[in-house]
């Protein structure tokens, strides 16, 4: 008789310590000032310092300072700065929202819970800075990843499809917040607003980039694309949800996903200890490096020969 898998499960694996908090499991320290502390107030006074200062602020002499403890109280509670992090991540992403559009409405889903994260990455900047190191297996963030499966749930997709897709959104999010905060923060810096900061972004490019060396990103210069209302991070989401789209119609409500070629592929880091890989991949780095600086100096001559054409015909005409 084939095993239930339906049964709920009794035993919990021992989880670390970071997420053994996060999931409410873990025991409550025996000492310490119980009344006045708690995981809960560690974790908001964490955030709110990285809102105001930035993550680099974030310490336990920080927290407990503005909790007005010691650091070893608060090592009672959070045992490392690592779980910390993770506590903050996970108090920043807060819940997702609940769908608005109607049931079957996948489109509609996948765009609220992409605009909901973007602005989370914007509300908390810091959330950039913390690195990724596995599955977020925490609850909040368990629950953005259901509710992006939950609004794929109609579509026929595969469940491993349905996962593919909520990663895509989520990274497509992260990259755009990542955009987003960098030009709010850099024009907060410089004391410029957004407009003033993508017009003089927009005149650097001008006053460097030629047409010799750099063709194809001339032509966009001169059609103002960079001082335009044109959105590239809008136009990615879309062309993502219509390539979902269209994998659909094809796939025609099959639930078995068709075998996918690698995207992409990453050397073995072990290939960096064998000496001949090393020798090689240092030789092409420097002839890359070689065929930079050839190409910088090609583009520096044919800017002379043009200021010399233009000169001569000036000449030639009694200017």
């Amino acid at each position: 008789m084939p095993e239930n898998t339906n049964q709920p499960r009794t035993e919990l694996p021992e989880l670390p310590r970071g997420l053994a908090l996060a999931w409410g499991v873990a025991a409550s320290p025996q000492r310490g000032p119980k009344r006045e502390m708690s995981v809960e107030r560690i974790v908001e006074s964490a955030v709110a310092i990285a809102d105001a200062e930035g993550l680099g602020a974030v310490s336990m002499a920080a927290v407990a300072k503005s909790l007005g403890f010691s650091p070893m109280s608060l090592y009672r509670y959070v045992t490392a700065k690592d779980d910390l992090l993770l506590l903050m991540e996970e108090e920043a992403v807060g819940l997702p929202p609940v769908p608005d559009g109607p049931v079957g409405d996948w489109r509609s889903g996948l765009t609220g819970i992409f605009n909901a994260l973007v602005q989370v990455y914007v509300n908390h900047p810091w959330l950039l800075s913390i690195p990724v190191n596995g599955s977020p297996i925490t609850p909040n963030n368990s629950a953005w990843l259901d509710a992006a499966l939950g609004v794929l749930r109609e579509t026929g997709l595969s469940q491993a499809e349905r996962l593919a897709v909520a990663l895509a959104i989520s990274g497509q999010a992260r990259w755009c917040g990542m955009v987003l905060v960098g030009y709010r923060q850099t024009a907060l810096r410089e004391g410029l607003d957004e407009d003033q900061f993508s017009r003089r972004e927009a005149e650097f490019f001008d006053a460097v980039i030629d047409e010799a060396g750099y063709p194809h990103l001339r032509q966009v210069i001169d059609a103002q694309v960079f001082t335009s209302e044109y959105d590239p991070m809008s136009f990615g989401l879309h062309r993502l949800l219509d390539g979902i789209e269209l994998h659909l119609q094809q796939a025609g409500g099959h639930e078995t996903p068709s075998p996918e070629p690698p995207a992409y592929s990453i050397e073995d880091p072990q290939l960096l200890e064998d000496k001949r890989f090393k020798a090689a991949d240092k030789a092409m780095r420097e002839a890359q490096k070689a065929l930079a600086a050839a190409r910088k100096v090609l583009r520096q001559t044919e800017k002379a020969r043009a200021q010399a054409a233009t000169a001569a015909r000036d000449r030639l005409q009694g200017r």
